[in-house]
């Protein structure tokens, strides 16, 4: 297993790898270990997988926002002394690194943002609390998972499912918290801001953020790439991981910076 470090502000963090650096960033309810797919980028690059607070080995429930996850990773890259950074974000995740775009643009070398999205009009937003509190107060968490795993893939399969069990781990009050943040996120005066490097992502299946939202991403980034996994829904580094990989790797490659 990799060895899990700890920075001097409490935030558990995979390292591994060398080359240009690469931040990866969880989405909601689950833990660093779910990138474990994409390991297989440390022959190229240094991988930097933190927890995010509330999730895995984070155990604070304290200042659950999106403004404090980015300022998290935004330290935990200042202490290691990494400059900038290609920044990839799932879902959540993906509005975490926004938010590390709108505090530290100068830290950023491309961003990558997968299955998520910029903004939540307020009556999509309402129906998606009172759905998420319904499902997360189930009495049976397998319940609650089995339920998560159906809805964040378009198809069954054993072995991946048997790997989102492993790695989606969502604490109770942290994860409504959480998702309260997610509903505050407003970017849509930052996305035309954006001036480097950025790879939007959606899968066609996506029933928990819909790829048209992707899309809308799409357009408000200029010369943005935007690629929609056929047959996947919201989790592409599982369900479609080859592709995956395929693309995140032919898009980085592209952006390298030539020293």
């Amino acid at each position: 297993m990799d060895q899990v470090f700890t920075s001097f502000s409490g935030i558990p963090y995979l390292r591994l790898g060398v080359g240009e650096p690469l931040v990866l960033i969880h989405g909601l309810g689950e833990v660093k270990e779910g990138w474990n797919n994409q390991f297989e980028f440390a022959d190229q690059y240094e991988l930097i997988i933190p927890d995010l607070r509330g999730h895995g080995e984070h155990t604070t429930n304290k200042d659950i926002s999106i403004p404090h996850f980015a300022r998290d990773i935004i330290s935990l890259l200042k202490e290691l002394r990494i400059k900038n950074a290609h920044i990839c974000g799932l879902s959540m995740g993906g509005m975490v690194a926004q938010e590390i775009y709108r505090l530290a643009p100068q830290m950023c070398r491309s961003l990558l943002l997968v299955s998520t999205y910029h903004y939540m009009p307020k009556r999509l937003a309402k129906l998606l609390i009172t759905y998420r509190k319904a499902r997360s107060l189930s009495t049976r968490p397998s319940m609650s998972k089995d339920t998560a795993a159906r809805i964040s893939f378009s198809s069954w399969n054993n072995k991946t499912f048997e790997e989102f069990h492993q790695f989606y781990k969502p604490n109770h009050d942290v994860f409504l918290k959480s998702v309260q943040a997610c509903l505050q996120v407003n970017n849509q005066k930052l996305l035309p801001k954006i001036n480097i490097p950025t790879l939007i992502i959606g899968g066609q299946y996506d029933s928990v953020i819909p790829v048209w939202m992707q899309l809308f991403m799409h357009k408000k980034i200029r010369n943005s790439e935007f690629v929609i996994f056929k047959n996947t829904g919201h989790i592409a580094k599982l369900e479609s991981k080859e592709t995956f990989n395929r693309i995140v790797r032919n898009f980085l490659k592209r952006h390298r910076i030539v020293s």
